[in-house]
């Protein structure tokens, strides 16, 4: 039992049975067994130096593009936040904590005349998660301007890796098993502040004419095959708003999932499937989830 464990005393809060669900855009999902704010990268890989390599690791950034499943998530889960949050403009560059929202670091960008990470605006979530999955949006992606990430190792050393080491590919990170980005520096280069802020602005307006970022959604839900559009496959497979319970295939953008209202995990999950089911269906393409889905499904007696 994880209550049973001599861990060491942390400066940040360890919390047993905490609920996840109100940290989640979907809103659903289960506790964590064990939820863990560090509250810097030191605290973090003192934690991560005596928790057993044997019992389940899960990072939680913003849970913006993540379903977190009814039964909960085992072992520990690591939340970042303030003492992550920094972020230090440089001359062709910015460096900032995996905390820190992907929107926050593109205007800190912008309002320092650095060109090149506009897209950051258009991705939900937080600089940790866009490293961890190599998040893109709007033409750009994290491949194109990292310059290197920062981790701590589930052994606790704090590890800087350069971008090249990380092989990143369309929406997968390489980094070692069990690590926590808690960092990293992103290029930049200057620019006309009026060209940036135009494009920022037109982000902001196609997500809004486009996505339903009012509602409680997850983001994209599945990676875009190659030189096709989810989207696209979806939509002519007949799934748009599609409901099974309290979750929806949106009809504004059908490839997001959204909860109704009154959705759990397994409504989006099980939802989710069916769409997969019927693109393979109808155009013989394998869909492969986008949205990260962790944890264990809720066992009914």
């Amino acid at each position: 039992m994880i209550v049973a464990l001599d861990l060491p005393a942390t400066r940040g809060r360890l919390l047993p049975g905490a609920p996840l669900a109100p940290q989640s855009w979907f809103r659903v999902g289960g506790a964590a067994e064990l939820l863990f704010r560090p509250a810097d990268p030191e605290d973090l890989a003192h934690l991560l130096e005596s928790w057993p390599s044997e019992l389940p690791l899960t990072v939680l950034g913003a849970a913006s593009n993540v379903i977190i499943r009814d039964g909960g998530v085992p072992g520990l889960v690591v939340r970042l936040a303030r003492g992550f949050a920094e972020v230090v403009v440089e001359a062709d560059g910015v460096i900032a904590g995996a905390a820190v929202l992907d929107v926050t670091l593109a205007e800190y960008a912008a309002a320092a005349g650095l060109a090149g990470l506009e897209f950051m605006s258009g991705i939900p979530g937080t600089v940790g998660g866009a490293v961890a999955m190599n998040a893109g949006a709007y033409g750009g992606d994290v491949s194109h301007v990292l310059d290197w990430v920062e981790i701590v190792t589930g052994d606790g050393d704090l590890v800087r890796l350069p971008a090249k080491a990380l092989h990143l590919a369309y929406r997968h990170t390489h980094l070692p098993a069990r690590s926590v980005v808690v960092g990293a520096r992103f290029r930049a280069q200057p620019g006309d502040a009026g060209a940036i802020a135009e494009r920022m602005a037109q982000i902001r307006i196609s997500r809004e004419a486009t996505q339903p970022i009012r509602s409680r959604t997850g983001g994209s839900t599945f990676q875009n095959p190659p030189d096709m559009k989810a989207w696209e496959l979806i939509d002519a497979a007949g799934c748009r708003g599609m409901t099974l319970g309290g979750a929806q295939v949106s009809e504004k953008h059908c490839n997001f999932l959204l909860n109704l209202g009154e959705a759990t995990a397994a409504d989006l999950e099980s939802l989710g499937e069916e769409v997969r089911r019927r693109v393979r269906e109808t155009s013989g393409v394998t869909l492969e989830w986008e949205i990260k889905r962790i944890g264990k499904p809720q066992v009914t007696p």
